[in-house]
């Protein structure tokens, strides 16, 4: 279905060419010439050739033009997702000034040894942790084997042999019922009636029948596995539990609403920090009344070292106005693709661009088909300047900095000159044309990780907190409304920023919804995810 919605995407960009007659004679396939029809006069006859020719290679440029568009879609829905190169790939086939790709050993002539193949993990599940629950099943003799055969007398106990299995039981729903005890005078004297007073909170949803453990299941179920709500609701009922889609939809929204001053708190920290790397992906928005559905955005923003959270937000589109509100107090290094959206933020000066090698790199692989000898030297030097950056992932920032410009700062220089020779050597409209404009439109930003140790190659992290998204938008398709958009933001914010921190899902939110009601304005940063472990602790798991 998506594969079908992108092809018609496609149609619609390219409304324009339609109206050109040399794509409307290649659509009805160009008619033959007419001999007959012909004049005689040479001077006539070259002209009418001429127009004739022009046209059918009009018509060509554009039917290849859509070939490499269906090429393109082909490889992204039913390819490999890899940009991997083949093992054993020569990647500079006639530009020998570097290095190739061949491993030091052999560059050095040496001998180079087999890499020793990796034992299958045999052991598996068998290693299991050491806090599970024990459940142990005792399997005894019968009497009548107790009593030994040669005297007579009866055996006694002398050791045990264990065989562990890993055991499962589905969730299981419990009724929790908060009993208060009730006193009275014995004299039944007036007004010396006490209860004792509810807990404070009661539950996180006042007057709601879900407690925090289940609201942090279920938000977890949807946003962190993928569960749309009407899963949750199927796989409860088997439980004899009976939540209808819209009560669970409706759980969700009070999460956010509740948790929503944590999720600010976390926007905030981000925004304070010296770099933000940033991206977005589709989201599907159902227009209200109109029966389909149009393309909303989701957009993500990580934190520097220092403030290692990502916040999430919802647009209803990809107008470069979001970007602009989002980012317009940052003042620092913004580390994006080359989304135009993002150009005037870097007008007036106070924030830097840092451009994403991964991104160049994806033009020059797609060009491959159609220019295979440039790509392979292009894709060859961001592979060195990659080989550069596994040796320096364990160093420190002065140190990766310092390995950058001996080794890196080069490959850079020579790609550079390389681009600019071979900018004017191909066509502008061609893949390997677009590949090198978009590769030194963007060399200022490019070369920022010469300039910032802790900068990175590319924009990798950011694409793979996005997954997330991805894989949850296969499964719930679209959002319902905006406000459903911006819940999942939020969401996303609180789950994401978890697994950054190496925090455990389940029980930070558990204990969030706890404790949220408790925790004054002032100490809201104790429940952050980056600070949560530190400043509060696990939850007792009661």
């Amino acid at each position: 279905m998506i594969f079908f919605e992108t092809l018609l995407e496609i149609g619609r960009s390219l409304k324009t060419l339609f109206a050109i007659p040399g794509w409307i004679l290649w659509m009805t396939a160009i008619p033959a010439l007419d001999v007959a029809s012909l004049p005689d006069d040479a001077k006539l006859l070259k002209v009418h050739l001429a127009d004739y020719v022009q046209k059918y290679q009009e018509a060509r440029r554009y039917a290849q033009s859509l070939e490499l568009a269906l090429t393109k879609l082909r490889r992204m829905h039913f390819g490999p997702k890899s940009e991997r190169l083949p093992e054993g790939q020569v990647i500079f086939p006639f530009y020998g000034t570097l290095e190739t790709s061949k491993p030091a050993a052999a560059r050095s002539g040496e001998e180079e040894k087999p890499r020793a193949k990796r034992k299958p993990d045999r052991t598996g599940a068998r290693v299991l942790p050491e806090d599970l629950p024990v459940k142990v099943v005792l399997v005894d003799l019968p009497e009548d084997q107790k009593t030994c055969d040669c005297c007579g007398k009866q055996k006694v106990l002398i050791g045990q042999e264990d065989s562990a299995q890993l055991d499962f039981e589905p969730g299981k729903f419990s009724k929790r019922v908060t009993r208060r005890n009730t006193y009275a005078c014995p004299e039944a004297c007036r007004g010396q009636v006490k209860t004792a007073p509810l807990p404070v909170p009661a539950a996180p949803i006042e007057r709601g029948l879900p407690t925090a453990s289940l609201l942090a299941h279920v938000l977890l179920s949807k946003y962190g596995d993928s569960l749309p709500c009407y899963r949750q609701s199927r796989i409860y009922a088997r439980s004899g539990v009976l939540i209808s889609r819209s009560t669970l939809c409706d759980w969700i929204r009070q999460v956010i609403e509740l948790l929503e001053p944590i999720i600010q708190r976390i926007r905030r920290d981000v925004l304070e920090s010296a770099r933000i790397t940033t991206d977005d992906t589709v989201v599907r928005l159902i227009v209200p009344g109109k029966g389909h559905t149009v393309q909303a955005r989701l957009w993500a923003h990580l934190g520097d070292a220092r403030h290692s959270q990502v916040f999430y937000e919802f647009t209803p589109d990809r107008k470069q106005e979001h970007p602009q509100r989002i980012l317009s107090n940052f003042k620092g290094k913004i580390h994006a693709d080359a989304y135009s959206g993002y150009n005037v933020l870097f007008e007036d000066g106070t924030r830097t661009e840092i451009g994403c090698w991964t991104h160049t790199r994806r033009y020059f692989f797609d060009a491959r088909d159609t220019d295979p000898e440039r790509a392979g030297v292009a894709l060859g030097f961001i592979r060195q300047l990659y080989a550069v950056e596994a040796k320096a992932k364990r160093l420190n920032p002065e140190e990766r900095l310092g390995i950058r410009k001996e080794r890196s700062a080069p490959l850079v220089s020579e790609m550079k000159a390389w681009l600019d020779v071979e900018v004017m050597k191909v066509l502008p409209k061609s893949p390997m044309g677009e590949a090198i404009r978009y590769a030194l439109g963007q060399w200022k930003a490019l070369q920022q990780f010469l300039e910032d140790g802790e900068v990175p190659l590319d924009t990798n992290a950011i694409e793979r907190l996005l997954r997330g998204v991805a894989i949850s938008r296969k499964n719930f398709m679209f959002v319902a409304s905006p406000e459903g958009g911006r819940w999942a933001a939020g969401a996303f914010t609180l789950i994401e920023s978890c697994r950054i921190n190496g925090v455990e899902p389940y029980a930070y939110l558990k204990d969030a919804l706890t404790r949220i009601w408790t925790t004054r304005q002032s100490q809201i940063d104790t429940l952050m995810p980056r600070l949560w472990k530190s400043a509060t602790g696990p939850p007792n798991s009661s």
